[in-house]
């Protein structure tokens, strides 16, 4: 006679082998290798099952149980809509989301939020996946810090720029700044005016100092700061404003362009290390009656498809190959003895919003 499992419990892959008088391994193959298993045995087992609302071993266990999720993991400081919406973002998740796919992997959004609010590490420490890529960290990041103590596989895009035994794939930002610095050098500017995202984890808008962005928990605005302020002025110590958003939005180029101007309107070049940054900055050019780049230059960083479309002269990242490259380290992370360090190149797109200097600002 077929024993019935308890109605107060939940029914379990082991409850539903003791009522059938088989074995729990028999049951497990009905769902797991259903050709070790003759027919009339799956079709007993898959209606007891039916009758009480089992739906099959559940996965996650089976994937602890095999040691793989098929899932990789990708932490970005910052909320999950900022990740959709911004086209640096997005590009970057396609290529990382291709390389995935080819080798039939799944991908697990795994925002850590903003940096001013609460630590979401344990989502991190609970995340089912075989490995992380991790997008633009702050310096000291405690969710990169409980991710490596995982000893997962780990690709850090971007930054930080230590990261002890995970693989690191970037940019060379100083080099990149440096050579912009020195084309609007050429051009005859002297005057030249920074907007940057965030240096630090404080809501900050505002005026940056010396002190501040050299201390940038942030290494890549660090990096592009100096390389560019290097590339404007070589040995000599020049000085050159910035202006810090903590969002990265069209809105935050606008006020940061306004108020880079109302503290010095002799500026003659705004650089923003991020198109999207430099958008806003062209309407709030557009908003002082200013002719771009008559009046004022205006370059970006990163060349989204928005910024060739605007005109935008801006320094050119693979953004998608940057993700497919970082899904492709990932992978072959077993087959690396050592962390690995990759750069990618970078381009100057030259467009129709950078020239020479107002020939009466000079």
């Amino acid at each position: 006679m077929t024993r019935q499992p308890n109605p107060s419990k939940a029914p379990t892959l082991t409850s539903i082998a003791r009522s059938l008088g088989l074995s729990p391994a028999t049951v497990s193959n009905v769902y797991n290798h259903p050709e070790r298993v003759s027919t009339s045995v799956s079709e007993r087992v898959l209606a007891a099952a039916d009758a009480v609302g089992y739906a099959g071993p559940d996965p996650v266990a089976r994937q602890f149980r095999r040691g793989k999720s098929e899932t990789i993991g990708i932490v970005f400081t910052d909320e999950m809509s900022f990740a959709l919406r911004d086209p640096a973002s997005v590009s970057l998740l396609a290529g990382l989301s291709t390389a995935l796919q080819d080798a039939q992997l799944n991908l697990l959004l795994l925002p850590a939020g903003s940096p001013v609010g609460n630590s979401r590490v344990s989502n991190v420490m609970g995340a089912v996946v075989d490995g992380f890529v991790f997008y633009s960290v702050p310096e000291d990041d405690p969710h990169l810090a409980a991710a490596l103590k995982r000893r997962l596989p780990i690709v850090v895009v971007d930054e930080p720029e230590v990261v002890g035994d995970a693989d690191w794939l970037g940019l060379d930002d100083h080099l990149a700044a440096a050579d912009l610095g020195r084309y609007l050098s050429r051009l005859g500017h002297r005057k030249v005016g920074v907007i940057t995202s965030r240096l630090g984890r404080s809501r900050h808008n505002g005026p940056a100092d010396e002190e501040m962005w050299k201390n940038a928990v942030y290494p890549v605005q660090r990096n592009r700061i100096h390389g560019l302020r290097e590339g404007l002025f070589g040995a000599e110590v020049g000085s050159i404003a910035v202006e810090e958003r903590f969002e990265n939005s069209v809105d935050a180029g606008l006020t940061a362009l306004h108020a880079l101007l109302q503290r010095d309107p002799d500026i003659t070049a705004v650089c923003c290390f991020g198109d999207v940054l430099a958008i806003g900055a062209l309407e709030g050019a557009r908003q002082r009656g200013l002719s771009v780049p008559g009046d004022l230059t205006v370059t970006g960083f990163d060349d989204v498809p928005e910024a060739a479309r605007a005109g935008l002269t801006t320094v050119r990242q693979p953004l998608f190959e940057k993700g497919r490259i970082a899904g492709e380290m990932l992978l072959s992370h077993p087959f690396s003895d050592r962390p690995r360090r990759r750069y990618l190149p970078t381009s100057l797109e030259v467009r129709s919003t950078s020239g020479r200097p107002n020939s009466n600002s000079m």
